[in-house]
């Protein structure tokens, strides 16, 4: 039985056709010229490169930068991949086997987890726990791990409540993997999308010697459309996702491996990190004001990093049924929380340019006015 992406169906069937769009999970992006601006570069220095394959494994130097963002991370360690979606792909597809079991926190963004169920894979879930603001269960965790675990699936900082995990949650997950022999991948594409004064969150690499960590240019760059991301894993796992990445796309893109690369730079990346900081600060302030015209209605966990959060509604409508009107009557959309098995939620980006904010948020209270009255 195939397991259909529940969110990606129902964002590709409305996403480009409405005028505000909200269901996205990253910052703005970014145009081209705007980043080559803000980079210090002319555009007439990407007239050189060559509509060709790049480097299977990804740019040599793109891979150096990556490596240098985390601790004694090598080359080696780094395989370069078409988005964080493909490296999701090759990760189940090379370490999940018949009779393996995986852990996933729940409510999540289930692309790792929809991959292992397509595989014939048992999935069992551990909650975070909503009224706790979104903290880990451990006493699930540790309950549900066990000798079939072959994957702890975990995405910090998380997408969709941006909890970010707290040490203590990080080293249960490490002692609970670590009983088993279990694989901790960690999906960190919103790593640098903290909020507030809130530091930079920690990699799970370098915490536990069975660590696959996941990351792309989509997030928390503003730079989705690049589709680059990139394998962090132990040296001797990269020939093995290779061989499948040969299969699957054969390599990224020539253009985004240049442009990732000048990205990565130690003189740009901190500028683009900035860019999503006061995007992704600004957006949720706007955001709660917005939503404090019904402040009886929703009910919003601040989210500690990410361009988005997840709101909780009191209305007598289930959430699939509330954003379809909101899509049709309002030309709006926003994710239904039923994506994530939670009802009565959903999930709004914020991170956005104000007028356009504002107009959408506007559009969203006027359909709560309308079924409340």
């Amino acid at each position: 039985m195939f397991h259909q992406f529940k969110i990606e169906s129902y964002l590709t069937k409305h996403e480009k056709n409405v005028a505000y769009n909200y269901s996205e999970s990253g910052v703005h992006p970014l145009k081209l010229g705007d980043f080559l601006e803000l980079a210090g570069k002319d555009i007439n220095e990407l007239a050189d490169i060559e509509m060709d394959y790049p480097n299977v494994r990804g740019k040599i130097e793109l891979r150096e930068k990556i490596a240098a963002l985390y601790p004694n991370a090598k080359i080696s360690n780094i395989l370069t991949t078409v988005g964080a979606s493909e490296a999701n792909y090759l990760t189940a597809e090379t370490l999940l086997k018949p009779g393996d079991e995986m852990v996933a926190l729940q409510p999540a963004y289930l692309q790792l987890p929809g991959n292992a169920l397509n595989n014939g894979i048992t999935l069992k879930t551990v909650e975070l726990i909503e009224d706790q603001g979104w903290a880990l269960n451990t006493e699930q965790l540790m309950a549900t791990v066990n000798a079939s675990t072959k994957i702890i699936s975990v995405i910090n900082p998380h997408n969709p409540t941006g909890h970010i995990l707290e040490q203590a949650e990080m080293d249960a997950i490490i002692e609970a993997a670590s009983k088993v022999g279990a694989w901790i991948v960690a999906d960190e594409v919103y790593a640098g999308t903290e909020r507030g004064d809130t530091k930079p969150t920690r990699s799970f690499w370098g915490q536990y010697d069975r660590v696959i960590a996941i990351n792309s240019m989509s997030k928390a760059y503003g730079m989705p459309g690049l589709r680059i991301g990139w394998i962090v894993a132990p040296e001797e796992l990269i020939p093995e996702f290779q061989l499948r990445h040969e299969y699957t796309t054969i390599s990224s893109t020539m253009l985004g491996n240049e442009l990732a690369n000048i990205a990565l730079d130690p003189e740009v990346r901190p500028k683009l990190t900035q860019r999503a900081r006061e995007l992704i600060n600004f957006g949720f302030d706007t955001l709660t004001d917005m939503l404090s015209v019904h402040g009886d209605t929703y009910k919003v966990v601040p989210p500690q990093a990410s361009a988005m959060c997840i709101v909780r509604y009191d209305l007598p409508i289930n959430s699939l049924d509330f954003v379809d009107r909101l899509v049709h009557e309002k030309s709006t959309l926003v994710v239904p929380g039923t994506c994530f098995g939670l009802d009565q939620h959903f999930r709004c980006s914020s991170a956005l340019p104000e007028t356009y904010l504002r107009e959408g948020l506007h559009n969203i209270n006027e359909l709560v006015s309308e079924i409340k009255g």
